[in-house]
């Protein structure tokens, strides 16, 4: 099982970049597909963006293409998310998870969530 630890978040001005990490233990994390998700408040949390084992296959949902790219380093068991142009809507507590895609959506794979990371954006 892949246990995450999100850090990176902060209070940004509107039209500015964070970068996200997901520092992941087990011994198996270059195994899964990884992904980021968002939880707004009084929202359902919502994926934003996946990618496949070894990084050559990633997913965007369309409200961050073009803002929004995830990438990965197995050797680091690290997943990050770099968000460039940030809106107030980005809003959320970010969180990651292993993740697979079924009938054409994306599922977290493990029940156990970490404590995220807030992203504040101020317009």
């Amino acid at each position: 099982q892949v246990r995450p630890v999100e850090s990176g978040g902060g209070l940004v001005q509107a039209g500015g970049s964070l970068r996200l990490s997901c520092a992941a233990s087990g011994r198996t994390f270059s195994n899964y597909a990884m992904g980021w998700f968002r939880q707004a408040p009084a929202k359902e949390r919502e994926i934003v963006a996946a990618i496949n084992w070894y990084g050559g296959s990633t997913y965007y949902a369309d409200s961050v293409k073009g803002r929004f790219t995830i990438s990965r380093d197995n050797a680091k068991n690290t997943v990050y998310l770099q968000i460039n142009n940030l809106e107030p809507e980005d809003t959320a507590v970010y969180y990651c998870n292993a993740v697979q895609l079924r009938g054409g959506n994306w599922f977290q794979m493990f029940d156990y969530w970490g404590q995220g990371t807030q992203v504040t954006v101020s317009s």
